[in-house]
């Protein structure tokens, strides 16, 4: 089963603001575990970056210039999610992000049944408990030392962490591979060879069934015997 663990970061909380997606992570997810393949591209939003949130993620308007737009990355972008299940927290926002972008180019939006929100999974197990990445990680004792500040591509790797743990921990890490063997050899211990038992009836025997069939109107047994 393949999932693709998505993040992104932004200019702003409001798409329909003006504010632009300016990094995108991925992390692909086979049977809810992480392999090596990943996307991940920082995208030039073709606006300036307000301090607030320059101040979240680090991402500077030199340093954005530089980068490729959106329409540039889209191509890459759809190509590594392809009809995979998303694996997002907080899902409407990035999600709503994506579909404004997709909007821009006239292309299909993403639709909300293929996502799984975390932030939904963490709020219905832990009723009333703090539910942000961050507290996620602190729960499950996934190491976010790194993250000094928010990137995609960091969170898309915590979030796979944290994920896992939702869906029941790390079972899956520990599922038997196809190749090995359960075969057991048991040696078994030699048997003694016993005489065989003797069923023959004793004279009593005989004697006393011959006497129960002078009680019986035209016994089976000696009907069989005249056969």
């Amino acid at each position: 089963m393949r999932e693709v663990v998505l993040d992104t970061e932004t200019t702003g909380l409001n798409p329909m603001l003006g504010d632009r997606i300016v990094e995108i992570g991925c992390i692909e997810l086979i049977n809810h575990v992480p392999t090596d393949a990943h996307f991940h591209r920082f995208v030039n939003p073709e606006r300036l970056m307000p301090a607030e949130a320059a101040a979240v993620h680090g991402l500077t308007d030199d340093f954005l210039a530089t980068q490729p737009c959106f329409a540039d990355v889209v191509e890459d972008l759809l190509d590594f999610i392809k009809d995979s299940p998303l694996v997002i927290h907080n899902a409407g926002f990035d999600i709503g992000f994506l579909n404004a972008e997709f909007a821009r180019l006239r292309l299909p939006s993403l639709g909300m049944s293929r996502t799984i929100d975390t932030l939904a999974l963490a709020r219905q197990k832990y009723p009333g408990a703090q539910a942000s990445l961050d507290a996620l990680c602190r729960r499950f004792g996934v190491d976010n030392s790194a993250r000094t500040k928010h990137g995609a591509l960091l969170d898309a790797e915590l979030l796979a962490d944290v994920y896992l743990e939702l869906v029941g921990g790390r079972q899956p890490e520990m599922a038997l591979s196809a190749e090995t063997s359960l075969t057991v050899a048991i040696e078994q211990a030699p048997r003694p060879i016993r005489p065989p038992r003797p069923h023959a009836a004793s004279p009593q025997e005989l004697a006393r069934h011959a006497a129960m069939l002078e009680l019986l109107i035209n016994p089976l047994w000696r009907m069989l015997a005249r056969a």
